[in-house]
């Protein structure tokens, strides 16, 4: 009697690792890879050794933004919105004392900083504050620096922030120094 035999099917896998490969290669090509969101700052150099660098600074040069957990905008205890913050800012930095501007008074939001090299931004966020939110105060203070030092380059050198040399940035950086300290609040606020 005739046995069959029968062969098992069998795949040829030869090209299999080179399917594999290619595929691998598609999807990393094709895939996004989301960056990630920050807030670009630079830390400022470390205070050297035997050196006492903490400065004072007078209370009239300090001007209180605090975020609390509601996401409310307080300026010195007053609460204002997102919109008014960069004018505010920018009256506070760039009044050289004046106490004349809607909310340099003694009776407003805050008193007048002696002059753009002294003024300092203390802001304060509550833990519950939401990123998105903290973020867009960040980029309103920015902005307002950034208007203050566009419109000095300008009346200074006549040129726009993009086409200032290194030594015009750095003169820039001295008119304006980003003075800011900046504290995460616990409790009830």
């Amino acid at each position: 009697m005739k046995t069959f035999r029968r062969n098992s099917p069998s795949v040829n896998a030869g090209s299999m690792a080179d399917i594999a490969f290619l595929l691998l290669i598609f999807f990393l090509v094709t895939t996004t890879i989301s960056a990630d969101k920050g807030i670009l700052r630079q830390l400022p150099e470390p205070c050297p050794v035997n050196e006492n660098c903490i400065k004072p600074v007078s209370e009239r040069n300090i001007l209180r933004i605090m975020m609390n957990a509601n996401n409310d905008i307080l300026v010195n205890e007053d609460r204002i919105e997102l919109l008014q913050l960069k004018d505010v800012i920018k009256k506070f930095i760039d009044n050289n004392g004046d106490a004349s501007c809607k909310y340099c008074s003694g009776e407003g939001l805050f008193t007048a900083s002696d002059r753009p090299t002294k003024a300092v931004i203390s802001l304060s966020h509550h833990a519950e504050t939401t990123y998105g939110d903290y973020v867009k105060v960040q980029d309103e203070l920015t902005k307002a620096y950034y208007e203050l030092r566009e419109r000095y380059a300008k009346d200074k050198f006549n040129k726009s922030p993009s086409e200032l040399t290194d030594d015009e940035i750095r003169i820039l950086r001295k008119v304006y120094p980003f003075n800011l300290s900046e504290a995460n609040i616990r409790g009830n606020n």
